[in-house]
C-alpha cells in the first residue's frame, strides 16, 4: 500500500451460487477520504461494501487495514460504524438508549457514554432528542439517530448502505449536505454505496463506478463527467447523446459500421445555429418536445428519424413543438468512447 492508503481492496471476487458478484475488484481508499460506490442495482456495490464491513467474506481476495488483513476479522472487532437504509433502530428504547446501547457493548466505562451520547446528538442537530423513541421521530430524524450511533463508538472507517434512499427529496438534500459537513469536520474516512449520481456527485471525494462486478471507472464527479471512459459510465454519469462520427460530419447514430465509431455529446454542449446558415456540418430536426427544468430547457430533436437531446440556459419559449432547429456539436464537445452499443 501506498503511504497515504488508509484500507486496501485487493482482488475481491465474490459468488453467490453461479452467480458473480464481485470479479477481482481492486480499490485504494486514503485516509480521511470520502468514497461512493456508484452504480445500478446487482452491480456488487453493496456487497463490496459488505464485504469491507465483514458482513460477507469473499471468495478471494484481501481487505487491508494499516498493512493487517481483515479477512477473518468478525464485524464487531472491526471498529467500522454502519449505516443502513432502514434505519435500524430499537422501537422499545429511547434514542439516548439505542446510542448508548453499542456503546455498553464495547465496554465504555460507564461514566464516559453519557457525555459520548451528548457529544453524538449535539453533532447530528439532535441535541434535544434524547427521550423520545424512534416511532416519535420523522424519517429524517431517524437516519440522524443512526448516524449519531454508528459515530459514537469513535469508528475508523464509517460506512453508508444507501442511507438516504428512503426519505423524501427534500430531506434528503438536506441529509447529503449535513452528512457531508459532518465527514469533513471529522475528517473521518467514509465508504458510501448509492444509485443516485447527483448523490454520489455532491458528497463524494471520488466516486467508484460499478457494473457486473466489476469497477469501470473511479474519479472525481469533473473527471467522471469530462472524460467518461467507456459508454456506460457516459449514460450512467449525467446524460449523453450517442452520435456515429463518419468521415464527413457527425450524424445521429443508426445503423452500426465498422468505419464510424461512436461517440458521446453532452446535451447541454450542442449549439444552436440559424437554419439558413446551415451546412454540411449542420444537424437540422424538428422539435418533438420541450420540457422547461426550471434553471434550463430540455429539447428532444429528431434527425433522421433518430433522437437527440438538447439542455439550453432558462426558459426558451421561442422554440415551439414541430418547429425545425438547427444544431453543431463543437469538436471540443466529442468524448470518444471505449465501446459502442450492440
Amino acid at each position: 500500500m501506498g503511504p497515504n492508503v488508509f484500507l486496501s481492496l485487493r482482488n475481491i471476487t465474490k459468488r453467490f451460487g453461479a452467480v458473480p458478484a464481485l470479479n477481482d475488484v481492486s480499490l485504494d481508499i486514503g485516509e480521511g477520504e470520502f468514497v461512493c460506490f456508484l452504480g445500478p442495482s446487482g452491480c456488487g456495490k453493496t456487497t463490496l461494501l459488505r464485504v469491507i464491513a465483514g458482513l460477507e467474506t469473499p471468495d478471494a481476495g484481501e481487505v487491508s487495514q494499516g498493512g493487517s488483513n481483515l479477512i477473518g476479522v468478525p464485524a464487531r472487532l472491526r471498529n467500522f460504524g454502519i449505516v443502513f437504509q432502514s434505519y435500524s433502530l430499537f422501537p422499545n428504547m429511547t434514542v439516548e438508549r439505542n446510542i448508548g446501547y453499542g456503546l455498553a457493548c464495547r465496554k465504555w466505562p460507564k461514566d464516559a457514554i453519557s457525555p459520548r451520547i451528548s457529544e453524538v446528538l449535539t453533532l447530528v442537530h439532535l441535541g434535544d432528542q434524547a427521550e423520545k423513541y424512534p416511532h416519535q421521530l420523522s424519517g429524517g430524524q431517524q437516519q440522524r439517530v443512526a448516524l449519531a450511533r454508528a459515530l459514537a463508538p469513535k469508528p475508523t472507517v464509517l460506512l453508508l448502505d444507501e442511507p438516504l434512499s428512503a426519505l423524501d427529496a427534500k430531506v434528503r438534500e438536506e441529509l447529503r449536505a449535513e452528512i457531508k459537513d459532518l465527514q469533513t469536520a471529522l475528517r473521518i474516512t467514509t465508504v458510501m454505496v448509492t444509485h443516485d449520481q447527483h448523490e454520489a456527485m455532491e458528497m463524494a471525494d471520488r466516486i467508484v463506478v460499478m457494473n457486473a462486478g466489476v469497477i469501470e471507472q473511479v474519479g472525481g464527479a469533473v473527471d467522471l463527467y469530462d472524460q467518461p471512459v467507456n459508454r456506460f459510465v457516459a449514460e450512467f454519469i449525467g446524460r449523453m447523446n450517442l452520435v456515429r462520427l463518419s468521415a464527413t460530419k457527425l450524424s445521429i447514430a443508426g445503423e452500426r459500421s465498422d468505419d464510424d465509431p461512436y461517440v458521446g455529446i453532452r446535451p447541454e454542449h450542442i449549439e444552436l445555429i440559424d437554419v439558413t446558415a446551415a451546412d454540411a456540418d449542420t444537424l437540422v430536426g424538428r422539435i418533438e418536445k420541450c420540457v422547461f427544468l426550471g434553471s434550463f430547457t430540455r429539447i428532444t430533436l429528431t434527425v433522421d428519424g433518430k433522437r437527440l437531446l438538447l439542455e439550453l440556459r432558462g426558459r426558451r419559449t421561442d422554440l415551439a413543438t414541430g418547429a425545425a432547429l438547427a444544431v453543431r456539436i463543437p469538436a471540443a464537445a466529442i468524448h470518444r468512447l471505449q465501446d459502442a452499443p450492440g
